[in-house]
């Protein structure tokens, strides 16, 4: 069918293809594609913002291995350097949350990776191939700043290793950066560096007496201790797992003028080759129209939808219903409609299912949007339409939301209602509720409504009369 992607670099969709083979034949392998996702720095719990990077590059590794392809997924895990400030500044996170919490780094460093993991596995989305851990990396790290180092690429100061950005020409071009626009409205002291653009690829611990718990002999100065800046990992650790030049590197589009940014120019110029042959970005999630943020008390996590009784599928399938360079919006009422939505559409499914092969037929084609660069919401809205249609053979269509779910990853098959047995006191009020409705008196029948749903009971008016339906768990 054909994969197009939206690639940053170029600023345009293009068709995904693979480099050259040397040679073509029936008999080759799949090709593997070699995919980065940037990881959490893991000094605190994901907020919902935070995972819709990766259920954005779950997608898009499912629509991969549908095309074809083997998959290669690196999700890097940021254990240290990763500074408060992006201006290389302040103080490592994974310290700070250590200290925040009275615990070891290594203590902090395990219980924010495993709520990571466990919030990917409530998303169903796909383990990666590997979680490498930046501090697995610190001598590829230091290989790495020694390369920059003899091409000329570097400079040292009393607190660090910088990389002089104004040695790589094309540095501004990814983001589209107003570098002079940046120097003539630098408010900030830049200490020894010697342009705003300069980043630490290496820092070198405080001479305050205090010594910190992760911490290595510098490359460049035997005489200091210190630690990998957190745009280094991020190079060193794609090159050693996936080679010089990757297929897809992904984040959100918050990595687009720093991180990502610092990525190309000291990887392009340590090797001299293409860093990744596409980009590809998620856009910010905001809260009720604001910008998530700790002072406002809207960084939300999946724990807190599940108090609401928003289960994590739910949260995925309201992702799935915006395009992911589609800024979007987080509210209550959003989520509280989207699963609504999820479980009727579930519902539906089942209800087709267990129909079965009906004697009507008619040609039922998969749209596959999701090819044209991740377009989940139009073939959601397709599968809406089509699973409505009556001129659809049963068969054909479970078929075709089975093809359609493993890009997706919704579960859409696994909903089975619960068995409802109907008790001497689900009846009663059954039947004084029909009583109501049968003379009008709405008020009555939705305050039975109430009562029925008190004891774990949805009752829904059909055409044949009244159905329970056991209240659908929200943990899954």
């Amino acid at each position: 069918m054909g994969l197009r992607l939206y690639n940053t670099q170029t600023r345009q969709t293009e068709e995904f293809t693979p480099p050259p083979r040397l040679r073509a034949s029936d008999g080759l392998a799949p090709y593997e594609v070699k995919m980065y996702n940037c990881g959490p720095t893991v000094y605190n719990y994901a907020h919902i913002g935070n995972l819709r990077a990766y259920v954005f590059a779950d997608i898009l590794r499912r629509t991969l291995e549908m095309e074809g392809y083997s998959v290669k997924q690196i999700v890097n895990i940021t254990d240290v350097g990763h500074l408060v400030s992006d201006n290389d500044e302040g103080e490592d996170k994974i310290e700070e949350g250590a200290r925040r919490e009275g615990k070891s780094t290594e203590e902090i460093i395990g219980l924010y990776s495993q709520a990571f993991y466990d919030d990917l596995k409530a998303l169903n989305v796909l383990p990666a191939t590997k979680y490498p851990r930046a501090t697995q990396y610190i001598d590829e790290q230091k290989a790495l700043i020694e390369t920059l180092d003899k091409k000329g690429f570097l400079y040292t100061t009393e607190d660090g290793v910088y990389f002089d950005t104004t040695k790589f020409p094309r540095y501004a071009d990814f983001a589209k950066l107003d570098i002079a626009g940046m120097q003539a409205g630098a408010r900030v002291s830049m200490g020894e560096k010697k342009h705003p653009t300069d980043f630490a690829v290496w820092k070198f611990s405080p001479e305050d007496g205090n010594k910190r718990e992760q911490e290595w002999d510098s490359p460049l100065r035997a005489d200091r201790k210190g630690f990998p800046g957190w745009h280094i990992e991020c190079s060193a650790i794609a090159m050693k797992e996936l080679g010089e030049t990757i297929d897809i590197h992904t984040g959100g589009v918050d990595h687009i003028p720093v991180h990502h940014t610092n990525e190309i120019a000291q990887s392009e110029c340590a090797t001299g080759k293409q860093f990744a042959r596409y980009w590809m970005h998620s856009a910010h999630m905001l809260v009720d129209g604001q910008k998530m943020s700790k002072s406002l008390g809207n960084t939300y996590r999946l724990s807190d939808l599940a108090e609401k009784g928003i289960a994590p599928l739910t949260f995925r399938y309201w992702l799935l219903t915006a395009h992911y360079r589609t800024q979007v919006n987080f509210t209550w009422d959003a989520l509280k409609g989207a699963q609504n939505a999820y479980e009727r559409l579930r519902r539906r499914i089942f209800e087709i299912k267990k129909k079965g092969v009906t004697t009507n037929t008619h040609p039922f084609s998969f749209v596959g949007s999701v090819f044209d660069d991740l377009d989940t919401a139009s073939d959601i809205a397709s599968m809406w339409q089509d699973i409505q249609n009556n001129e659809y053979d049963s068969k054909t269509i479970i078929q075709e939301v089975e093809i359609l779910d493993k890009f997706l990853g919704l579960k859409l098959l696994e909903y089975a209602p619960e068995e409802v047995v109907v008790t001497s006191e689900l009846q009663k009020l059954l039947d004084e509720r029909k009583t109501a409705r049968d003379a009008k008196n709405f008020a009555a029948s939705d305050r039975l409504r109430d009562e029925i749903r008190k004891l774990g009971y949805e009752v829904k008016d059909t055409p044949e009369g009244q159905r329970l339906e056991k209240t659908e768990k929200k943990s899954a």
